[in-house]
């Protein structure tokens, strides 16, 4: 489980199509971390991309309920990685300190799991800020 870059997951998907599908994701297996907050976020305008921000301390998993996610993160240092999230079995992990921009379908339903309660100070909210770690 690599802890220190963003990188997709896969939950299992388990049924058929007849019947339907449950994927399942279990904390410190699929999940790196203890779940300590969810939410979610949905109706957000094709036109507007969110996030934009890194945080000190949380990390975090997206997913996309439903719809199409498109996820950019980029690490100190540089590294940028685009990921597409168009299942809900399909996920994304954030490392701290991963500066992310997300941008939805209209249909997109994004469910985040976190490692922290929220906290104001935790965010990196310019990416000035950002480039100089």
């Amino acid at each position: 489980m690599n802890k220190t870059q963003p990188h997709l997951i896969e939950f299992p998907k388990i049924g058929e199509s007849s019947i339907g599908y449950i994927s399942v994701g279990e904390t410190h297996k699929d999940i790196p971390f203890t779940i300590e907050r969810i939410f979610w976020t949905y109706y957000t305008p094709e036109s507007i991309v969110r996030g934009r921000h890194a945080h000190h301390e949380t990390e975090m998993i997206l997913i996309a309920v439903s719809g199409r996610i498109t996820v950019v993160t980029e690490m100190p240092g540089g590294e940028v990685n685009t990921f597409i999230l168009d299942a809900p079995n399909k996920a994304v992990y954030m490392p701290k300190l991963c500066w992310h921009t997300m941008q939805y379908s209209h249909s997109a339903v994004q469910l985040v799991l976190a490692s922290t309660h929220y906290e104001a100070k935790d965010y990196i909210r310019e990416y000035e800020d950002f480039e100089k770690l």
